[in-house]
């Protein structure tokens, strides 16, 4: 098939009805679709959580509320593993290097959702001497869930909403990660600027 005829959806569909009138059964999509619909629906959280959010986060693991229904029952206990970083709970000065950390030794790409007052905006420790006015302070977050502590309820509508961001985004080429267009782009020249050095170090090793 032609690029041409690829972009006429006429003859894509002539095609389909040709072949489904001899027996074959043709389903047409996106990869990038299946691929965000798989990555939605299997996100490994870490294991963190450093106060009575925890309690909450249990919860939702458990039997009552089965965060398992939505592919998140998965959490594990190496960043390596997981998807995204659920900040339940305070989050002190003295404990916030150690959270960049385990953030930056997660493979992209990755998320966070800052849960309660206390990881949203520092809660009732906002402006103390001790606390992080936020999570955002940190780290790059990609849904808040507000609330002292926040229902169970709450947190799953917050992982939903994590969900519905992940099927959005596009597996094959554009912005996979929290940087913007401008990064993506300056990444993409300096991954060829690289590409072109290599290739030249080459010749003249060759030519040597």
């Amino acid at each position: 098939m032609s690029y041409g005829d690829f972009n006429d959806n006429e003859y894509i569909e002539r095609m389909i009805a040709e072949l489904r009138d001899g027996g074959t059964n043709v389903l047409v999509g996106c990869l990038d679709e299946l691929i965000e619909w798989g990555r939605s629906n299997s996100l490994w959280p870490l294991t963190f959580a450093t106060s009575c959010c925890g309690i909450e986060f249990m919860a939702v693991g458990a039997a009552r509320y089965d965060f398992a229904r939505f592919g998140f029952e998965v959490a594990r206990a190496s960043p390596r593993q997981a998807d995204f970083i659920m900040v339940a709970g305070t989050i002190t000065h003295k404990m916030a290097p150690v959270l960049k950390r385990l953030y930056d030794q997660m493979a992209d790409p990755k998320y966070v959702i800052a849960v309660g007052g206390c990881a949203v905006s520092g809660g009732p420790f906002k402006r103390s001497y001790h606390v992080v006015d936020g999570v955002d302070k940190v780290l790059p977050v990609d849904v808040y869930i507000p609330g002292c502590p926040p229902r169970p309820e709450a947190m799953l509508y917050g992982l939903m909403q994590l969900q519905r961001k992940v099927k959005v985004q596009r597996f094959f080429g554009g912005v996979n990660c929290q940087i913007g267009e401008e990064e993506y782009e300056e990444l993409l020249r300096r991954d060829l600027t690289a590409e072109k050095n290599d290739l030249n170090v080459e010749g003249e090793e060759k030519h040597e």
